[in-house]
């Protein structure tokens, strides 16, 4: 992780990055070479990112977490990233490909990490998102719409519900001259038949319950939360069966 530069606090766009289908890939290519290729994919991406003044604010795995200081700086480091990405002989039997999600919001620098709830937005917008794609918040879009680099246009997605999010969220996605343009549905709430509740909150805290209560019900029909009443109970229950979504294409 960098040091906070000048723009790490205010309004900045900030972008989420990683490779699609990595598990399938390391069990493709064997852990050695998978660390090749993933080692690879880094230095393709954070040349992008340095060269358009991004800052490197967290790398776990095959994942980035950039802020940048101006959205339309984001997606040009997102589009030369992709290039990249696309342009180089990977060795596994599919090309690599690595999902991105956009939005600009405000943060804020407290004891030296970034906070604010235009990251948990950023984020969750990347996970909607198909490898290969790019796909922005309305706030994003807005400002680069009528500044956006050479062969790159913008198509709607229409209005999305994200895990976590309080709101339905417009998207957009960049289509890129030379790349794919064309992906399945967002990875949404609507791209699953549920009937889970619009959460009128932010999900906080309890993630060790939320983790066992997943692990649990991979291997369970049923399962039943107990406790007192007023405990959550409800709202964890809600949280659990948003992030299993996609496990459940029936519902």
């Amino acid at each position: 992780m960098t040091e906070p530069q000048g723009h790490a606090s205010g309004t900045v766009t900030v972008l989420f990055s990683d490779i699609e289908g990595s598990t399938r890939l390391e069990v493709e290519l064997g852990t050695t070479a998978y660390g090749g290729v993933r080692e690879r994919h880094r230095a393709l991406l954070r040349e992008a990112f340095t060269k358009h003044g991004g800052e490197e604010r967290g790398t776990e795995g095959d994942s980035f977490f950039v802020v940048f200081g101006s959205a339309r700086d984001a997606v040009a480091a997102a589009v030369d990233g992709q290039r990249a990405i696309a342009g180089e002989p990977w060795p596994s039997v599919d090309p690599i490909r690595v999902r991105m999600g956009l939005h600009t919001g405000e943060v804020s620098l407290t004891g030296g990490d970034l906070i604010g709830y235009a990251i948990n937005r950023a984020a969750r917008i990347a996970a909607s998102a198909h490898g290969g794609q790019v796909v922005l918040s309305g706030a994003a879009r807005i400002l680069v719409e009528d500044d956006l680099p050479a062969d790159v246009s913008v198509r709607d997605l229409g209005s999305h519900r994200l895990k976590d999010l309080k709101a339905p969220e417009r998207l957009s996605q960049l289509v890129i001259a030379g790349l794919p343009a064309d992906f399945p549905a967002l990875r949404s709430l609507d791209a699953r038949p549920n009937n889970l509740p619009t959460q009128l909150t932010t999900f906080v805290g309890r993630e060790r319950e939320l983790s066992e209560a997943l692990e649990l019900l991979r291997h369970t029909r049923l399962l039943t939360l107990t406790g007192p009443g007023g405990t959550g109970k409800t709202r964890l229950s809600l949280q659990v069966a948003a992030a299993a979504v996609d496990d459940f294409p029936d519902g």
